[in-house]
């Protein structure tokens, strides 16, 4: 079963979230999830094109409202 890691970028602007999604994947195993939260209406595009640039799986993308950006990614290499 796949480990969830949460990782809470709340009131960082872009880069930052990407930045720190990529560090927090390192530390994990394949097939592990990440549940990244962002406040930056910039992560929504960003995470889209980071994750089919390196591959790893966009499992969901969700626009909480009032700011709040919810992403599940799954790390495949």
């Amino acid at each position: 079963m796949a480990n969830v890691t949460k990782l809470d970028c709340s009131g960082m602007l872009c880069p930052m979230p990407v930045v720190k999604t990529k560090k927090a994947l390192k530390s994990m195993e394949v097939g592990d999830i990440l549940e990244m939260v962002s406040t930056d209406p910039g992560s929504m595009p960003d995470m889209h094109a980071w994750a089919k640039q390196t591959g790893h799986e966009l499992l969901e993308s969700k626009d909480e409202g009032g700011n709040v950006f919810k992403f599940q990614i799954k790390k495949t290499h």
